[in-house]
């Protein structure tokens, strides 16, 4: 009779493993009890309040919604504009905490009790936003499709120099940012403007800066 070699299972060891996988579809069911339940289609929606211009909302949303989706489907802020939808044209750009992000590359979900801020609250007709009164002053639009990120993007531009934040063209990465025209071409190279009126924009930002290109 020959010896078990290292293939071979004991009795034993069969009944162990035996145990081993009946045990896999009641964990495996424990874990789907445990995971919020898929809304019809598969996705999952839950639920997320933000300050957007100043005033609470709170939203049930798809997981998978965008920032961007979220203000102009859900919230109808029509504004802030859906261009290429990948982060490269600037035309969905919002202030979030202060800060300038493209919102079509955000979930909503990931901003829950974020302060958001859209064109519509900067400022209204007859008492403008600083920089939204600058484009006019300066032609900084033709269309006027990308102006709306523009602008967030501008504002959010000033406040990264007031904070010391460089760029790629900072010349000293400890020193305060100059207020140049090259800092300002620099940092507004994510927002663009087919109707290409870039110079016009580069002269309204630095009368809000209060300097000279």
């Amino acid at each position: 009779m020959k010896s078990p070699d290292k293939f071979t299972l004991s009795r034993r060891s069969l009944l162990k493993a035996g145990a081993a996988t009946a045990s896999v579809p009641a964990l495996a069911g424990q874990a789907a009890a445990a995971a919020p339940a898929p809304a019809p289609g598969g996705s999952t929606s839950l639920p997320v309040t933000m300050s957007v211009n100043g005033k609470t909302q709170r939203l049930v949303l798809d997981t998978r919604t965008t920032l961007l989706d979220a203000l102009r489907e859900h919230l109808h802020l029509t504004g802030t504009k859906k261009g290429c939808d990948h982060g490269q044209c600037g035309a969905c750009t919002v202030m979030v905490d202060d800060r300038r992000i493209n919102s079509c590359l955000t979930l909503a979900v990931m901003h829950e009790g974020a302060r958001v801020t859209t064109i519509e609250g900067l400022g209204q007709p007859g008492k403008l936003h600083p920089m939204q009164a600058a484009f006019v002053k300066h032609d900084g639009y033709q269309c006027g499709y990308c102006t709306p990120g523009q602008i967030c993007s501008a504002v959010g531009v000033l406040q990264e120099i007031e904070q010391g934040i460089p760029s790629h063209v900072s010349g000293d990465l400890r020193a305060r940012p100059l207020l140049s025209a090259a800092e300002l071409r620099e940092r507004m190279s994510g927002n663009l403007c087919r109707c290409g009126a870039y110079s016009n924009i580069v002269e309204a930002i630095t009368e809000v800066a209060g300097i000279k290109a």
